[in-house]
């Protein structure tokens, strides 16, 4: 252990004992104290003011932060932490997940850490209720799994809440589409026609939700359905944001996607904007769009648009005994348009296509393929080169637009 780890490790006990965080104390005061104990401690000992600094912040980390994880957190580049208990932990930087030279103390000091997370949203996790999703002061989303279940030490997973409001034009930046294509999608959105975005962990649904939001109308009146908070969604004034709870230390209190999709059709929403489907709540959500809530949004997992329409029957067979030719039905009258997303081999997110549903035939619900990406070279970094193309259908389905007065030649 070198002169700073041993100094840090002797700060923080020295601080322990002296200070009484019971106390309500500013994070201005209590680095004042830290300060002056760094320069106490560190009279026979050369450190540079860079390295006094840093260890002003990771004491003050440990007790007001996240230890370790605080400066990953604080830095933009981070999209995913990832902690496989106390010594393993990995980062995702463009894609592209490595692992970082830090880790905890300890399992106990990692739990710590972990405790202070979901008690700060009035959740509890132990080795009774060993699984909890909880969020950060800055939306960023948070998965913990604890002993027994976890065998290999705490596991804590932070999607990071990106402070960037994604919009159209960074997808285009980005390559997941074209201007021509937004263009498609900005009609598609004011006409009212409901989409639903499909693709697997981390493709994007969420960011592609919430660019495609900021295309509705000022004067619509939306309801945003969420697990965790994460839609940015600007330039609309009339919005109701829920977000589920769940259930408390007595097992009672939880409140459900499908609860707030239910108590939203009371809110007379034009629009309603579920995070994600994934279970019984698909019937009401078909339900909603086709009953007067056109131009909805939402997403779900799955690898293909094929696949998704196949996780839709599944999930509102969860929740309800219907017949499948009347799930079937229900799901092409509600469903107007679904956009695969996925990763490529590079790392990178695209948008792999949109299609259009067209109808229900032979007891199959068919799709119309508008676009479909086509995959055209590798660059000698690795990176796929290729985008969406135009396939020869045409959009069958054109009465919202014509309603809405806007061109259905694309």
């Amino acid at each position: 252990m070198d002169n700073k780890e041993s100094l840090t490790s002797k700060i923080k006990k020295i601080i322990s004992n002296k200070v009484d965080f019971k106390k309500k104390m500013t994070d201005e005061e209590i680095k004042e104290i830290i300060l002056n104990e760094v320069f106490e401690e560190s009279k026979n000992i050369y450190l540079s003011v860079y390295e006094k600094q840093d260890i002003v912040n990771s004491v003050f980390n440990s007790f007001r932060r996240l230890d370790v994880l605080q400066p990953i957190l604080d830095d933009d580049t981070v999209t995913e932490i990832m902690v496989n208990g106390y010594e393993n932990i990995f980062v995702e930087r463009e894609g592209r997940v490595k692992r970082v030279n830090v880790k905890f103390e300890s399992n106990e000091r990692l739990e710590q850490i972990i405790t202070n997370i979901v008690g700060s949203v009035n959740r509890e996790v132990n080795e009774f209720k060993p699984i909890v999703d909880a969020r950060l002061k800055d939306g960023s989303r948070v998965n913990v799994t604890l002993a027994p279940i976890a065998i290999n030490g705490p596991i804590l997973t932070i999607r990071k809440f990106s402070k960037e409001v994604m919009t159209v034009d960074k997808l285009i930046r980005y390559g997941s589409i074209t201007k021509e294509i937004s263009n498609v999608l900005k009609n598609l959105v004011k006409a009212r026609y409901n989409i639903f975005i499909c693709g697997g962990t981390g493709s994007g649904k969420t960011t592609f939700l919430n660019a495609l939001s900021n295309f509705i109308p000022n004067d619509d009146r939306v309801v945003t359905i969420e697990d965790s908070a994460e839609l940015q969604i600007i330039g609309i004034d009339n919005i109701v944001k829920l977000e589920t709870r769940n259930a408390n230390t007595a097992g009672t209190g939880m409140i459900t996607i499908r609860d707030l999709i239910k108590t939203s059709l009371r809110m007379r929403p034009d629009r309603i904007i579920v995070g994600e489907v994934r279970g019984a709540e698909a019937l009401d959500m078909l339900q909603a769009m086709n009953t007067g809530h056109d131009g909805s949004l939402s997403t779900g997992h799955a690898n293909s648009s094929q696949d998704m329409l196949s996780r839709i029957e599944t999930m509102v067979l969860s929740g309800a005994e219907l017949p499948l030719e009347a799930i079937r039905q229900q799901i092409t009258s509600a469903i107007d348009i679904i956009i695969n997303l996925g990763r490529l081999r590079d790392k990178t997110r695209r948008t792999l296509g949109i299609s259009e549903v067209e109808g229900y035939k032979d007891g199959k619900i068919i799709l119309n393929s508008l676009y479909k990406f086509e995959e055209e070279s590798e660059a000698e970094d690795g990176r796929i080169i290729g985008g969406l193309k135009r396939t020869e259908n045409k959009l069958i389905h054109t009465d919202k637009l014509k309603v809405a007065g806007i061109s259905s030649d694309f």
